[in-house]
């Protein structure tokens, strides 16, 4: 576990008076079966922010980086029925681990948080044919190949979309720069 979800497990307890293990089994004795549901229902009854609230239903149901027994197990997951599209993620994970020794990449069941001090990018198959790479770039404008994601619950701000590791070019490098840099 690392240093920044342990203060969030310690700020949920401080801010809502149970601890990650009593809201895990708030959330296990309604059986949810889809993780947008224990969103909804810890958002809806319990006033819980978005991250507070996917930190318990990961936790919940085992889907996080920290309760997989083998990281890659959780990475191989991701890429059945969509193994076109590893080398994108084994390209952008080369590119993300050049920055700095401080990154960390946390795979959850369908995509990678990739983390400095805070969340700077997503790792994501997110079609048989589509790679989804998220950026926390706030304040930009979306620009060529960069989109603007306007949901209110997005964990990121910018995305741009890939389909081969040939596409994964400097433009994009410079953007994964920008945004683990203002990751502090």
């Amino acid at each position: 576990m690392d240093k920044a979800e342990q203060t969030m497990i310690e700020n949920l307890h401080k801010n809502t008076g149970k601890t990650l293990p009593e809201w895990m089994a708030v959330v296990q004795s309604k059986n949810f079966a889809k993780h947008g549901d224990i969103l909804k229902f810890l958002k809806e009854e319990h006033g819980f922010t978005h991250g507070f609230a996917n930190l318990v239903a990961h936790k919940a149901k085992g889907s996080d980086a920290g309760s997989a027994a083998d990281n890659n197990v959780l990475i191989d997951k991701q890429y059945q029925g969509k193994e076109p599209l590893r080398p994108v993620y084994e390209k952008l994970v080369a590119v993300i681990q050049n920055l700095g020794g401080d990154v960390e990449l946390a795979p959850k069941n369908a995509y990678v948080s990739v983390r400095r001090k805070k969340q700077f990018a997503m790792l994501t198959p997110a079609t048989k044919t589509r790679f989804e790479l998220g950026l926390n770039l706030k304040g930009q404008t979306a620009e060529g190949m960069l989109e603007a994601i306007n949901s209110a619950n997005a964990m990121c701000s910018h995305k741009i979309n890939l389909t081969a590791e040939s596409e994964v070019s400097n433009e994009i490098v410079e953007w994964i720069k920008t945004a683990y840099n203002q990751a502090v």
